[in-house]
Formats: C-alpha cells, structure tokens, sequence
C-alpha cells in the first residue's frame, strides 16, 4: 500500500494516481488554480480511488456545484467497503460536512485528529476563519481556533500549511509578532500559497499597513489565476486598500473586473460577502455608488442564498438587500433567522433597516448589541470592522461623534483621522 505525502496509507495500488491525489491536497490546502484537474486525474488512474472522490467532492461544494458533490460523494461511498479505518472515518467526516450538518462535522474532525492526527484534509475543516470552528456560532471561537491549531503542533513541525493556520489562529486573537514569523516561513516553504499570501495580507491589515500591503497583494496577484478558489477574496483585500489610500479607480476596476457577480468566478459566499462590504465601505468613506449596483447584488444575493442559515451570508445578503430596497427579501432575512447564529443575524438585518430608515440611534442601538460578540458570525477582524464602522457612522449621524471615535479607538484604531467614515 503507498503512503500519501503526510504519510497516510492510502487505498490505491497506483503511484499515478496517489501523485496526483497529492498534487491536488497540496493546491486544496494552498487555494491554487487546478485543484479539481489534480483529483480527476488521480481518478482517471484508478476509478476506485475513494479519497480522490471525496477530495473532488470538497472541491466542488466550494464551487457551489451540488450535482457534483452529489455524484462525487455517492461514488466515495460506494468505494468504502475493504478501505482502511481512517479512509472510512475520513469519508464519513466529509460527508457530514458536504451534506451541511455541520455540528457533527465538527465534532467528528476532533475525533479524527486524536486517532489520525496528520490526516490534513480533515484536520483542515476546522481551521482558517470560514471553518467549522470559525462558523459554529459559538462564543470564543478564536481561542478554540488556535487551540486546535495550535494542539497538532507535534505532528506538523514545519509544515507550511501547519504555520499559515497557526500565523491565522494567532493573527485573530492579536499575537502579531508571532503570526509574523509563522507566516513568513510557510510562504518561504511555499509561496504560491493563496492563503498564505492572504494570511500576509491580514497581518498588514493589522499592523495598519495600508500602503505596504496594498503593493504586497497587488504585485503578489498578478501571478494568480482568476479561476482560483481565493483570487476573489485576495481582490477585495486589494480593493479595499485602494479605498483606504484614496485610489478610487483602482477601487472601481477591481469591483468592475475582478469581483462583481458577473464576472467573479469565485465562491459565491466570497462573491456576495466581498462586494457587499467593498460598495458598502465605500459609501461609508463618502462614495457615490449607484443603486443599481444593489439592486444587482441584492438578486444576486436571492438567488445563491435564499434560505437564512448561514449567519455570515445572511447578514450581507441584509445589507444589499437593505441598500437595494429589497424589503421583502429584508424581511425574509429578519422574521426567518435561523442557524447558530440566528439572533446576531437578525440584530444585524434589523440594523441596516434601520439605517436605511434613518433611524440612526435606533440603529446604533442594534449594531452596539452585536459588539458584544460578533465573532460569532464568522469571518475575520478585518471582515467584520463592517460592523464596527457601522455602527460609528449611525453615531456620526446622530451627532455623537465622540462616542463614535471612542468606538473605533478601541476597535479599529487605525480609522481615526483616515476619512474611512464621512464626518468622523
């Protein structure tokens, strides 16, 4: 039996195909272009490769292709009989993530990792902010995050996706000097990692260094592909660092040809989540953008998640269909709330409805009872200072400006004095 590149057995007699199995976990774990390519190749060389199945099937539910996670998941099922009690184990928890019940997912990744601890495509669902642990709803998830990371630390050693998700874990809970050295040496060990590049980006973020990510990100991008699970969201960090050092056309192509809903070919959670906060930051910094860029992202929004469930989504989706005049829609969001973190999504909907109302301190009312914990939504920091800008700009408008500045000295400080919010 041969092993696969983290020393796993792996249930297939074929060298070509365990090659290519890898090649495609390594570009799953590093968001590049070909991830799919890579497993449909190991499945051309043995059909009965299960793990290249399940591999694909994970692909695919990023891509939003559900007849293919169907049909990829059916056949991996079908392949498990004679497979070894990890590859049994390692479908199982798969398919518990694929068929979205994502509590049990969890809790089956902890028990996975005690057993097989350097099987990464598991131990990887509940790593990175967009995880099972980033998405349970449940309050401390930073400090879990990086105590799951942190606890596979004797069996990774140097690994350079090990230390991306370490420099990640540690950049959320504000230990920047050690996410600095952590994420330096993965993308040394592999710099054409997405996420690491990403994770970089976060720490520039942090730091406040706008100007220095900004050409870091912009240059790094350049050499990868649109197609690329990540390519979106590595966009909208360069967007929003061009509105935050006042280059508006910079702005503006990157909305028009990298992340509006028509031309993106990124994960529709990226898609929606990444122009709603980009159009919406905009406005807040005093930028005319034009309804119809709503209007647009709020069908768009409609038809990719018309069902509340993911907080996350759900809470953009509020937004665009807020700005766009969607009550309906809206409504749809606040009265059907559901999933772990169905009270801060409709706190959050009940905001922005408020907002476009111009109730300003009915507004700040709902977004300051969401401080209290809104990591819960998921996302990152940076993804989540929305929330914190919004509610200075509800201040600002109901003349409380010092208690909006007192806000985002303590959350955001680098906002202040940088016109990220009209009449700051």
């Amino acid at each position: 039996m041969l092993d696969d590149a983290y020393g796993n057995p792996v249930g297939t007699l074929s060298a070509t195909a365990r090659d290519a199995y890898d090649l495609g976990v390594h570009r799953f774990l590093g968001g590049e272009a070909g991830v799919a390519d890579a497993f449909e190749a190991a499945i051309a060389a043995d059909d009965g490769f299960a793990l290249a199945h399940i591999g694909l099937a994970r692909q695919m539910q990023l891509r939003s292709d559900p007849d293919k996670v169907r049909a990829c998941l059916s056949r991996a099922r079908a392949l498990t009989s004679g497979l070894s009690d990890r590859e049994q184990a390692h479908i199982n928890a798969c398919a518990l993530l694929l068929e979205g019940k994502a509590a049990q997912a969890r809790a089956a990744v902890y028990e996975h990792v005690k057993v097989w601890p350097k099987d990464v495509m598991i131990a990887q669902m509940c790593t990175s902010v967009f995880g099972l642990i980033g998405f349970s709803g449940l309050p401390g998830r930073e400090a879990e995050q990086l105590a799951f990371i942190s606890g596979l630390a004797p069996h990774y050693g140097d690994n350079w996706w090990w230390r991306a998700q370490l420099a990640f874990a540690q950049l959320e809970v504000g230990q920047l000097d050690a996410a600095a050295t952590n994420i330096e040496a993965a993308l040394a060990i592999n710099p054409t990692s997405a996420h690491s590049a990403h994770i970089r980006a976060h720490l520039y973020y942090e730091n406040l260094q706008d100007a220095e990510g900004l050409t870091y990100l912009a240059q790094w991008r350049k050499g990868y592909a649109p197609t690329a699970v990540l390519y979106n969201h590595v966009s909208w960090h360069v967007g929003l660092w061009s509105l935050e050092v006042g280059d508006l056309d910079q702005m503006w192509q990157v909305l028009d040809s990298d992340i509006a809903p028509d031309i993106s070919q990124g994960p529709p959670l990226n898609v929606l989540t990444d122009n709603a906060a980009l159009l919406f930051r905009a406005e807040l910094a005093g930028v005319e953008v034009p309804v119809a860029r709503w209007t647009e992202l709020s069908a768009y929004a409609s038809a990719r998640f018309p069902k509340p469930g993911l907080g996350f989504a759900d809470i953009h989706a509020a937004l665009a269909h807020a700005r766009g005049g969607d009550r309906d829609a809206l409504d749809v969001i606040i009265e059907g709330a559901a999933g772990p973190v169905a009270d801060l999504t409709r706190t959050l909907a009940m905001a922005y409805r408020e907002m476009e109302d111009r109730q300003w301190a009915k507004a700040a009312t709902q977004f300051g009872a969401a401080m209290r914990d809104h990591a819960r939504i998921g996302g990152s920091k940076a993804q989540r200072d929305l929330i914190d800008f919004s509610l200075a700009a509800c201040l600002v408008q109901d003349g409380r400006r010092q208690e909006a500045r007192t806000v985002l000295s303590i959350t955001r400080p680098g906002a202040l004095g940088k016109d990220l919010i009209t009449g700051l």
